[in-house]
């Protein structure tokens, strides 16, 4: 097994030398940790994690827990957060990803296990265990919900300030008529974008329809379900704005088995702009809330405060932001 010492002798410096450049210490002259590096890799060096862990007692792992893997969590906010959160991480460490709602998630909270937690938190429940982490002397990051303890690094988007730009944008386009597919019942998130839809109606001078408040859970069959109810009304909303895009494709799938033209016939408007919303049929309108971009930046500060642990907690407040595409009509120019 190659070893330090071996490639200290290959390139002509010491030990010492060679284990500060293989990991980024910026006492070592960028040129020398580049060759450094580049002959650890022609003699396919290999670091004993194992005998680094010992002696440093860090576990080079973060752990990155959701309310829920099973519920509330889809395919692509995972993937997005992954996606952002691997950015930063790069191989420096190892990522386990669990479900705040295991019943073993609390039970092996030990900084021996996490030198630092990651938490995509959707709901207050969540507080019982991030306040675990906490008292466990484990560096801590919350993703995606909004906090009030200023003693919790936080970085979230504004879900209200976006769901009122949806909404307003649908009255924008003429329409009245305009439902809502919520997202799962209890997540922070659902309440927030269901609060600025609110303040858009009042804003506009609208009284809230109950029928047109139709219970989602975030995923692309509760979006399918939603919509078919809605479809079922007598008086059919004109425009639907859904808690998030897998919940709106799952509206556009009920709209075309049921014969629906989109935007034509009824207009849709998601949430989160996920990777794919620019590439349905048509295009999907939905508000910009980057998970990748929150993942990335809560990782960002989650590494500073590894590396410097008198770093003060931040609170990060992202934006949301309308992206118009081609699942909207103006009213006027289709009735």
């Amino acid at each position: 097994m190659i070893t330090i010492k071996d490639i200290a002798k290959v390139a002509g410096v010491s030990h010492t030398t060679v284990s500060r450049a293989l990991n980024g210490s910026p006492l070592i002259k960028p040129d020398t940790r580049e060759r450094i590096a580049k002959i650890a890799s022609d003699m396919n060096y290999m670091p004993n994690y194992s005998a680094k862990n010992l002696v440093t007692r860090k576990s080079n792992t973060i752990g990155l827990f959701f309310s829920s893997i099973e519920q509330g969590t889809s395919s692509s906010f995972l993937a997005d957060a992954l996606k952002g959160i691997r950015k930063q991480l790069g191989n420096m460490y190892m990522l386990t990803v669990s479900g705040i709602d295991d019943s073993s998630s609390m039970d092996y909270i030990d900084p021996r296990r996490y030198d630092g937690i990651l938490v995509m938190s959707q709901s207050e429940w969540d507080n019982r265990f991030i306040y675990h982490v906490q008292s466990a002397g484990i560096p801590l990051v919350v993703l995606n919900r909004q906090l009030e303890d200023p003693s919790i690094c936080n970085v979230a988007s504004d879900d209200r300030v976006g769901g009122k730009a949806a909404a307003d944008y649908a009255f924008e386009c003429g329409h009245r008529l305009v439902a809502m597919i919520e997202g799962k019942a209890g997540f922070k998130s659902s309440s927030e974008r269901k609060l600025g839809y609110m303040d858009s109606l009042m804003a506009h001078g609208l009284t809230p329809n109950p029928t047109y408040f139709v219970q989602g859970d975030y995923s692309i069959e509760s979006g399918y379900t939603a919509m078919n109810q809605l479809l079922d009304l007598q008086e059919r909303p004109t425009a639907v704005f859904c808690g998030n895009d897998d919940m709106a494709i799952g509206a556009m799938n009920a709209c075309f088995d049921r014969g629906v033209q989109i935007p034509n016939e009824i207009s849709l408007i998601g949430f989160d702009d996920m990777t794919f919303a620019s590439y349905t049929n048509p295009p999907l309108t939905t508000i910009h809330k980057s998970v990748s971009e929150i993942a990335e930046e809560g990782t960002r500060l989650l590494l500073e405060r590894l590396q410097y642990p008198q770093t003060l907690p931040v609170q990060r407040l992202l934006g949301s932001t309308l992206v118009q595409r081609r699942s909207v009509s103006k009213l006027a120019e289709h009735r």
